[in-house]
């Protein structure tokens, strides 16, 4: 069957917070992904939206999905994508699928004139490394990713009152 990719729109929001869920539990992590649907809505559809997504089909199922946000490099001086989530459902795996959602990507890039596409991927995900290898993606191992969030983010929140 092929494989058509299609930005998300109205209406996928279902789908797409379904296969976030996947992606938590298969990240070991289902306790902390709260996402609902009138979230996505919001981050995608609406007038402050910051986030975008491909979905990819499968014989008109929604496979797999690649949702990004626009960064920038202050470096290039222009903008680029970080991929956020990269997720095919377990019945559509090995089919290329996720290295087509990649390439979309990577159209996308090339269309708007983006420097860069980012991600970042966890150590013991073998299978998504091996992938981000073939496509010809760098591991950034001299960077360390950090990140605050909670009661850590309320409490330097309030350091600036």
């Amino acid at each position: 069957m092929t494989t058509r990719i299609r930005l998300a729109r109205p209406g996928d929001e279902a789908d797409i917070v379904a296969m976030i869920h996947e992606l938590a539990l298969f990240e070991r992590a289902p306790e902390q992904c709260t996402v609902d649907e009138s979230q996505i809505s919001a981050a995608l559809f609406g007038e402050n939206g910051v986030a975008s997504c491909f979905l990819a089909e499968v014989g008109g199922d929604v496979a797999a999905m690649a949702l990004w946000f626009r960064n920038f490099s202050t470096w290039d001086g222009v903008a680029g994508i970080h991929l956020e989530d990269l997720y095919v459902r377990e019945r559509f795996r090995r089919r290329g699928i996720a290295r087509t959602l990649l390439a979309a990507l990577a159209a996308e890039c090339v269309e708007k004139g983006y420097s860069r596409l980012g991600w970042a991927v966890l150590d013991w995900n073998t299978d998504a490394i091996a992938l981000y290898d073939a496509v010809g993606g760098e591991p950034l191992t001299e960077w360390i990713g950090y990140r605050i969030s909670g009661p850590e983010l309320s409490a330097l929140a309030r350091e600036i009152s």
